[in-house]
């Protein structure tokens, strides 16, 4: 048997927990992180032994998406550096611009526990990069 195949989200949650997150299990295998220091939420989600996080950005008028703000967001020098772009329809003519990351887990053991927590200070430290590039750019409406 593989070994990551005891891997639970609820391992996980407990983790982020124990480091200064807060964490509620939204449905199986889905989990909102709360970061305590800085108030930004983000989902954790695990399938199989790969455990992605993701983070809404922002939702903007879709006409608001631009070539120049595409440009920006997939420019080697954007300030983004372990993280993607994706642009989800948001409905009502909205295009939701958000964050995603992920890493491979074995066993839970130290490497993994430091893999999880590098994860989410990764996505905290892309968002700010994000928010950053984006924000001159596109006037936010409600997410």
């Amino acid at each position: 048997m593989n070994r990551s195949e005891n891997l639970t989200i609820s391992q996980i949650g407990a983790l982020l927990a124990d480091h200064g997150h807060e964490v509620a299990e939204l449905e199986s295998g889905v989990l909102r992180v709360r970061d305590l220091e800085t108030g930004v939420t983000f989902q954790a989600a695990l399938e199989g032994s790969v455990l992605y996080m993701s983070v809404n950005l922002v939702a903007v008028p879709s006409q608001k998406v631009t070539a120049e703000v595409m440009r920006k967001m997939l420019s080697a020098d954007s300030g983004i550096t372990t993280s993607s772009f994706q642009l989800v329809s948001a409905g009502d003519g909205k295009t939701a611009i958000t964050l995603h990351n992920f890493c491979t887990l074995q066993n839970m053991g130290p490497e993994d526990q430091d893999d999880i927590l590098s994860l989410a200070g990764y996505l905290m430290a892309d968002l700010i990069e994000a928010r950053e590039l984006l924000e001159p750019m596109v006037q936010p409406v409600a997410c």
